[in-house]
């Protein structure tokens, strides 16, 4: 879930060795828009404690602009951006279930399992290449093949606003309410630059 398309994945294959060098790891990367004008959003994070900062987003999207400047993966202009997960992030790696064991998600599969698509409940770890997760309104965790899932995301509930205040009063940041996913605040990090096939004429 990293890579959505085929266009998606070929841009990861890239992106991951700049990340790595960094000290980084991508969580998802998605190449969006028309023709005129597309946006590649890359989310990232520190291996070491699953944070970024401001300046790390502005050196991964220096470095992976150089990259794709050189490899020239994508016709015409399109915009850079570098982002931490957010608060609600979205759940795209096997390890992310027991990284955030015990708070709420939503998961969506590519295939019907048991009549439904779409699941909601508390993350209950992983088992093999399962997730775990308690449902709503059922008694037994159910176990749904990792590889079957399409989408997945935390829930920004209570609990989840106050473990981003915890982590801001951590890094000595100010307090704040904590916004959804792609909210300029002090929990999303980000960086963005423009790219265009003129700009790359000239370098």
């Amino acid at each position: 879930m990293r890579a959505k398309t085929a266009e998606d994945r070929a841009l990861l294959e890239l992106i991951d060795p700049v990340a790595e060098s960094l000290g980084l790891a991508v969580v998802r990367v998605r190449l969006m828009g028309g023709t005129l004008r597309r946006r590649l959003q890359i989310m990232a994070e520190r291996n070491l404690d699953h944070d970024i900062s401001v300046e790390e987003c502005a050196r991964l999207s220096r470095a992976v602009s150089e990259v794709l400047d050189a490899a020239d993966p994508i016709s015409g202009e399109y915009l850079l951006e570098v982002s931490s997960p957010g608060i609600d992030r979205p759940l795209t790696r096997l390890i992310d279930f027991d990284l955030f064991e015990g708070l709420e998600a939503r998961l969506e599969t590519d295939r019907m399992v048991e009549g439904r698509k779409r699941f909601k409940g508390i993350v209950a770890g992983v088992e093999g290449e399962n997730v775990a997760i308690d449902l709503d309104g059922e008694d037994e965790t159910a176990l749904i093949p990792f590889a079957w899932l399409a989408d997945a995301k935390l829930v920004l509930t209570d609990e989840l606003l106050k473990r981003g205040a915890a982590l801001r009063a951590a890094r000595g940041e100010p307090e704040d309410d904590g916004l959804p996913e792609g909210a300029p605040d002090a929990e999303q990090s980000s960086a963005e630059q423009s790219n265009s096939d003129s700009t790359k004429d000239d370098a």
